[in-house]
Order: structure tokens, then C-alpha cells, then sequence
């Protein structure tokens, strides 16, 4: 629930202090909190451009160069019969899911649409970067420690099995032989995103550790291009992520060592965005060989401005192959969508495709196990029934604040006890105000109002212990609204994206006004003008300031909950509580409020 205070709560700590000052402590905590959560990324520092090579979890060794006499022995020509093309050729594979494009200059891929989502301009979203593609490489690219027969090996014009138009399930082969070097790639396409990559590179017979390549740059081109994530207004940089023996983790590309090769059993190494990521599956994680490529492209530094000045920004990039020299892997290359990637299993032992989803990479915290039922009731709404994002956030919220009702109502009562008690609770503290906070006799002090709240049935921390409980379920709530890929290019009556910010910015003002509204009708008798006046107008501000950076879904929850508060509260304070806190408020404010001042004349 956003509105997490309740200001009504009048707790005594039993070391003395201002009326109400735990509880107030606790929601200045809660909102401090949530502060931190929402504006972290929004005010992160910057990262370096060439950020410091800190080492995955995983042990690193560099793999071995070519030795003088074997670059002597490649350079002697063999009797392999030379296999090329002499012209560059086009071929396009497609199923329901994506179109892939290969050229036969490399044997790599130009384009890889992914024909169910957009980019920014309206048209089929391309995962290949133009930007990145032209400095750094294409996907499917090979990479061998030996820079000249790199380069050989990703201009050199192959012979294609097919060119023109091919229709998954479908297969692809490209061949190139030339002065003993002999080089086969083959792709096999299916109904799926994922497609199976097998390549050998030989050198007069001898095999070559060649590694596949997806060199940089993938999903939003607006991104990349900007550098900002459209979910959060801020910079967002992809992440390396990676299952070994089941264990499954992740890092930001700050952290990301480039030109490391790591030998480890990789059931899957995947580089992603918020939404979208393209992710190695080796046939035999055994003897897999893994290279993480760390690049940096300049951007602007505000994205509203063309004419800013550009700062570089991290792009990561993989290569992963086999220790023999034979690699065969399955490549995913699509959205993190949970019901496509729970469906993709990395290659166990026993040589079965029953390891490790990639399920994983989609990263709802370590509030999962709340989040992703969340996930899936929005879903199921959407799809059977609302059929619209929009519409099934405003229910969900409705929904989830009924639920959490009595919680609010348990906080009202505690603080409508504490309310009731304190002229006794101050009394107490009268008596011993004049002793020092160091003092040993003020244990007595805080042994009396333990024995009144005793007498009483008050529970001085029943109002915090509800508000604890919302916490977790809202926390779940935004990893929900901020990771999920289908409120991506999501429409709802103005708002044309719901992963993007409001454009026109009604839900961040209607966020400020209705968490002021909701802050100046709840009576808080006691609390200290300056923490009154943060709450009632501070707070509103800063949060809706937030929000005007963020996902608009996030913001339409946000709004719909702050309404669903301030209906609430209006009719709290009509009820026998409400009235009853109101006049007690009422009483107290006329005690605090000075008497006119008489001045007497001569006489």
C-alpha cells in the first residue's frame, strides 16, 4: 500500500519522548525506505567507462595463445579443396516468433526481428544493434584467440546451403575452405525462440577453439541509444547472468571483467536487459569455454537533448564455445517472459535437456516467492477476462487494498487505545521529567507504562506490526509492475506505454494531491509540526516527483491505491473511531493553542 503512515497512532516509547514517537519513527523509516528504493537508481552515481575487471564467482584462466609453431604450421597450405561463394548472399529464416536474416559474408546473422514486439518507431523490434553491430560485430560471429584468422574467419564469403526464404522447422549450413582452413557452421530452427548453433573451425586437420559470438547490444534500441531504461527514466546497464551446478546468479555490467575467459561448467550465460535478453545453452556444460566481452558506446547525457554532450556507457557481450573445438549450444534470443523462458532447460548430466530454466532471469528479488503469484494472477485477469493491462491493474489494486482493509482498520483501533491512554502516559512522564536520560531511576518510568498498557490492553506496537505486513506485498508488487515485459508498449486510455513514463503526467500529480488530501483529513493529535509538515507535503511531492520518472504502470497503481486510501480515510472519519479521534485531537490542539494576551492599563 503506498499510504503506509498512520498518523493517528499516538505510541509512547518507554524511555520517554515526544507522544507517538516509535510509531512515527517506524513510518519516517518506512517512507525513508521506500525513498531509498525508488530513488537509488534514480540518483546512483554514474559509472566509469572503463570500470575496474572485478572476477565473476567463477575460478578465471586465460586461455592458451597460439604457439609460433603452431601459427607456422596453420600457414603451411594443405590439399583441402577451397569451398566459397563469390558473391554475398541473403537468407532469411522464420517461424510465428521471429525472422533471422544471415549473410553469407561471416555466416553471421544482420537482423534478428522478433516480429511480436515493437521498437520505439512502430516497427518490428530488431534485437541486432545497428550501433554496436558496426563497431563490435554481428551476432553469431566467431572469436578464436588468433586475431588475423578472427577477422579471416568473419569476412570470408561462405558457401550457403540455401538462400532466399526458409520456414522453420528448417535447417541452414554455411561452408568456407581455403588454404588449409576449413570452417562449417550449422543452425537448425524450430517453432521456439531458441535455434541449435554447431561450428567447427580447422586448421590443416587440427580443430580450433572458435567461440560464438553475440559481441554487443540487444532488445530496445531507444536503450541503448540513450542509455536510459524507458521503465525508470534512468540508466538501467545490462547484466551478465549465469547457472553453474544449479546455482544461478547474476552482476551488472560495471562489474563485468571484458576479454576474461572463464572454464567452468555453464549450464546457461546469458547477457539481458529489462526486458529482453539473448542467453547460451551448451549441448556439454562440461567442457564449456565462456568469454565475457565488456565494450562501451557513447550516449547522450540527456536524452531530451540531442545537442548534449555524449558519455559513455557499458554494452556487454558473450562468446561461448567448446574445449575440443567442436561447439554445438542452443542460443535463446527472445523476451523474459515467464511462461517462454520456464520452458527453456539447460542440458544436464545425463545429456537431457532437464537442467536449469532461465526462468531465472527474470528478477523479481528476493521476494519471488510473492511476486511472481502477483505475476501470474495479473496475467491470468488479462487473459481470461479484462484482456487489458490497464484495467487489470486498477482491479488487482482494489482488490489487494480490500485485502489489506482490516490491517488498516487494526491500526486504527491500537491508535485510538494509545490516544485514549495518553493523559495517563503523560502524567508518568511529568513525574519524572526531571531526571536525567542517563538516570537509573527512569527504568521506574518505563516499568510504570509497561504496567498501564498492561492494565489498559493496549499494544504499543499493534499499529506497527500491520504496517509490517503490507511492506513485502507492496515491495513484491513493484519488481512486478517494473520487470514485467508485457506492460512493455502496453496501452491504457491516455498512457501509450505502460513501461514508460506518463508523458502527459496526470498520475504523478494526481499522486501528490491525493496523498496530501489523504494526509490533511487524518487527525494527528501530538505529532511535531515539522514531521507533520513532511508527511502532508514533503512526502506527496518527493513521491510524485519519483513517479514522474517512472513506469506509468507503477504510477497507475500508485494513484488508484492513494484514491482507495482517501475514500477510506473519509469514511474512517466519519465512523464512531474516526469522530472519536477527531474530537480527541480536537482537545488537545485548543490545549496547545495560546490564550490571547491581555494587557492591562494604567490606572
Amino acid at each position: 500500500m503506498p499510504e503506509f503512515r498512520n498518523p493517528n497512532l499516538e505510541s509512547q516509547s518507554p524511555g520517554g519522548g515526544n507522544s507517538g514517537g516509535d510509531f512515527r519513527s517506524l513510518t519516517t523509516f518506512v517512507f525513508l525506505a521506500l525513498a531509498v528504493l525508488l530513488g537509488f537508481q534514480f540518483f546512483k552515481p554514474k559509472q566509469d567507462a572503463t570500470p575496474p575487471a572485478t572476477q565473476t564467482t567463477q575460478q578465471q584462466t586465460q586461455a592458451s595463445q597460439p604457439s609460433a609453431a603452431a601459427t607456422a604450421t596453420a600457414a603451411m597450405p594443405t590439399a583441402t579443396p577451397a569451398v566459397g561463394a563469390a558473391d554475398e548472399t541473403e537468407t532469411a529464416v522464420e517461424n510465428a516468433m521471429y525472422r533471422i536474416v544471415f549473410t553469407n559474408r561471416g555466416a553471421q546473422v544482420k537482423h534478428w526481428i522478433l516480429k511480436k514486439y515493437l521498437d520505439d518507431n512502430g516497427k518490428p523490434l530488431d534485437m541486432v544493434q545497428p550501433k554496436t553491430a558496426e563497431r563490435f560485430g554481428l551476432p553469431l560471429s566467431l572469436y578464436t584467440y588468433d586475431p588475423t584468422l578472427t577477422t579471416q574467419l568473419n569476412s570470408a564469403l561462405y558457401q550457403a546451403s540455401a538462400t532466399g526464404q526458409l520456414t522453420a522447422p528448417a535447417s541452414l549450413s554455411f561452408h568456407y575452405a581455403q588454404n588449409g582452413l576449413d570452417v562449417v557452421k550449422t543452425f537448425r530452427f524450430d517453432a521456439s525462440y531458441v535455434i541449435h548453433v554447431e561450428t567447427q573451425v580447422l586448421r590443416n586437420g587440427a580443430p580450433v577453439r572458435a567461440l560464438v559470438e553475440w559481441p554487443a547490444g540487444l532488445g530496445d534500441m531507444e536503450e541503448l541509444l540513450t542509455g536510459v531504461s524507458r521503465a525508470t527514466s534512468v540508466r538501467t546497464p545490462t547484466q551478465f547472468a549465469w547457472s553453474i551446478d544449479g546455482k544461478q546468479d547474476s552482476m551488472a555490467a560495471p562489474k563485468v571483467s571484458g576479454g576474461a575467459t572463464l572454464e567452468q561448467p555453464y549450464e546457461y550465460a546469458a547477457v539481458m536487459d529489462l526486458y529482453f535478453t539473448a542467453a547460451f545453452l551448451p549441448d556439454v556444460p562440461a567442457s564449456t569455454t565462456l568469454m565475457t566481452l565488456h565494450h562501451s558506446i557513447e550516449v547522450l547525457s540527456d536524452p531530451t537533448n540531442p545537442n548534449s554532450q555524449k558519455r559513455p556507457d557499458d554494452v556487454l557481450g558473450l562468446a561461448m564455445g567448446d574445449q575440443s573445438g567442436y561447439t554445438r549450444l542452443r542460443l535463446y534470443a527472445g523476451p523474459k517472459a515467464t511462461d517462454i523462458l520456464s520452458s527453456v532447460h539447460a542440458m544436464s548430466a545425463n545429456g537431457k535437456q532437464t537442467g536449469p530454466s532461465l526462468e531465472h532471469l527474470i528478477q523479481f528479488g528476493w521476494l519471488t516467492i510473492i511476486a511472481k503469484p502477483l505475476y501470474l494472477v495479473l496475467r491470468l485477469m488479462v487473459e481470461h477476462g479484462i484482456g487489458d493491462w490497464g484495467w487489470a491493474i486498477i482491479l488487482f489494486t482494489v482488490v489487494f487494498s480490500l485485502i489489506l482493509l482490516p490491517t488498516r482498520f487494526m491500526m486504527m483501533k491500537s491508535s485510538l487505545k494509545m490516544m485514549r491512554i495518553q493523559p495517563k502516559v503523560d502524567a508518568i512522564k511529568r513525574k519524572y521529567a526531571h531526571l536525567k536520560i542517563n538516570d537509573p531511576k527512569r527504568s521506574e518510568m518505563n516499568a510504570e507504562m509497561m504496567a498501564l498498557y498492561k492494565t489498559e490492553g493496549v499494544n504499543m506496537y499493534g499499529g506497527c506490526l500491520p504496517l509490517l505486513l503490507q511492506m513485502p506485498l507492496f515491495f513484491a508488487y513493484y519488481k512486478v509492475l517494473l520487470n514485467a515485459v508485457e506492460l512493455r508498449q502496453a496501452h491504457w486510455l491516455w498512457l501509450p506505454d505502460l513501461s514508460a513514463p506518463d508523458p502527459s503526467h496526470v498520475l504523478p500529480i494526481l499522486i501528490i494531491v491525493t496523498m496530501f488530501l489523504t494526509q490533511y483529513i487524518t487527525p494527528s493529535p501530538g505529532m511535531d509540526p515539522t514531521q507533520r509538515r513532511m508527511m502532508a507535503i514533503v512526502m506527496p511531492v518527493f513521491f510524485g516527483f519519483m513517479l514522474w520518472h517512472y513506469a506509468s504502470g507503477l504510477a497507475l497503481y500508485w494513484g488508484t491505491s492513494n484514491l482507495i486510501n482517501l475514500a477510506i480515510q473519509v469514511g474512517i472519519n466519519q465512523s464512531s473511531i474516526g469522530k472519536e479521534m477527531h474530537a480527541i485531537a480536537a482537545r488537545r490542539a485548543a490545549k496547545k493553542a495560546p490564550g490571547p494576551r491581555v494587557i492591562q492599563g494604567r490606572r
